[in-house]
């Protein structure tokens, strides 16, 4: 058989893009291949279940513009098919002078990508929306929930195999790709595949699949993990709903918060920690491979050279519970370490190129044969159905022209 096309990662963002490919196209033949024994493992099944509402990404943007869209897109799919989730709203709390600028910028460009119902709190106002925060101010976004986005994927699996008839292949890693032929053959597993065309979204693998098929795709993956730690149910009555800090603007992360989980509890973390193994999910988890992978790209040297300080304080935290709790008393100051036990950690597939620059936005190559999602950030995870539309329209511009 050969495939129209061949959606290569299980996670969200790759169902995603299957169900919009059959929803225009519904007698294409396609497949998806995930070399896991099941869908959604790694950063779909990993994350924190946080429903983004846009504030913190640039007008104008790949992620500002389809989290957008894609954040109305996962609220009625959710509706459509009952998948539970609760838009709890969150606060962004500043809780040093210095960071009121930061957040007033913050507040702004929510309003510029049309979050119209955020509201800025002064002091005295934060207690009516979480009375054990601590802050300056804040801002409140009633746009924000929580869910769990592994019901989301597999649901979308279900459509696709179900309705449209696509083939869905698990433990089914991708080896190789043969291009000499008229149409691509990609190597998996046990066996072969041949397809018109080639959609990945490999996720932490991304850029060794891009590799396949595109000679240099000019980007590094660098895995980073975030640790949790969960508040023992006492004291979860210390967090409503999601209590976030102002993020720093020279770190491309959101720093530790607070988020209450769709199916019962409180996270706080994570931090963020090179891993030494892309899906290495605990400290002592090491893949030689995937450490020299980092350590010997050109670009991550320098992204070392320039985070040294924040990179030692994050594995401070990482090692050292006293210091993760600090960190976290500065939001809410009655939280103590015995309140925290160790939960779970995530990895982020993060591009980076050789000049040192972390990729903040979604990045693609394409070339005749593939279309490669190189970099897929938060809020991915939120915008699935948004940029699942917008490689779906891609590839759908090809196969008409």
């Amino acid at each position: 058989m050969i495939y129209d096309v061949c959606v290569i990662g299980g996670g969200i963002v790759g169902l995603a893009t299957a169900f919009r490919i059959l929803e225009k196209n519904p007698s294409l033949k396609l497949c998806l291949l995930e070399k896991e024994a099941e869908i959604a493992v790694h950063q779909t099944g990993s994350n924190s279940g946080v429903i983004h509402s846009g504030i913190y990404y640039r007008p104008g943007s790949y992620k500002a513009n389809n989290c957008l869209r894609g954040y109305n897109d996962l609220i009625n799919f959710c509706n459509e098919h009952d998948i539970p989730y609760n838009l709890c709203g969150k606060l962004i709390v500043a809780i040093d002078k210095k960071e009121i600028p930061v957040l007033d910028n913050l507040y702004q460009r929510g309003i510029d990508n049309g979050l119209d119902r955020i509201k800025m709190l002064r002091k005295e106002e934060i207690s009516e929306f979480e009375p054990y925060t601590n802050g300056l101010a804040a801002i409140h976004l009633p746009y924000t929930g929580i869910i769990d986005f592994k019901s989301v994927a597999w649901k979308l699996a279900e459509i696709i195999r179900n309705k449209y008839n696509a083939e869905l292949f698990t433990s089914t890693k991708v080896k190789a790709v043969d291009l000499k032929g008229k149409y691509p053959i990609i190597l998996a597993g046990e066996r072969s595949f041949e397809t018109k065309f080639i959609i990945n979204t490999a996720g932490l693998h991304s850029d060794r699949v891009a590799r396949m098929t595109v000679r240099d795709p000019g980007v590094r993956i660098i895995p980073f993990r975030g640790e949790y730690y969960t508040i023992k149910p006492e004291k979860e009555y210390l967090v409503r709903s999601l209590v976030y800090p102002v993020p720093d603007p020279r770190f491309p992360f959101l720093g530790v918060h607070f988020t209450r989980m769709i199916n019962g509890g409180v996270e706080a973390g994570p931090n963020a920690v090179l891993a030494f193994k892309r899906e290495g999910y605990k400290k002592t988890d090491f893949s030689m491979k995937d450490t020299w992978s980092s350590l010997s790209w050109p670009g991550f040297i320098k992204v070392m050279f320039r985070y040294a300080a924040m990179g030692t304080g994050e594995y401070y935290r990482s090692f050292y519970k006293p210091a993760f709790t600090k960190a976290l008393q500065k939001l809410i100051p009655e939280i103590r370490e015995h309140d925290l036990i160790k939960g779970g950690a995530g990895v982020r597939a993060q591009a980076c190129d050789r000049k040192g620059n972390l990729h903040d936005d979604f990045l693609f190559a394409e070339n005749k044969y593939a279309i490669n999602v190189l970099n897929a950030p938060s809020p991915a995870a939120t915008a699935s159905l948004s940029i699942g539309k917008f490689i779906a329209e891609k590839f759908t511009q090809r196969i008409i022209s």
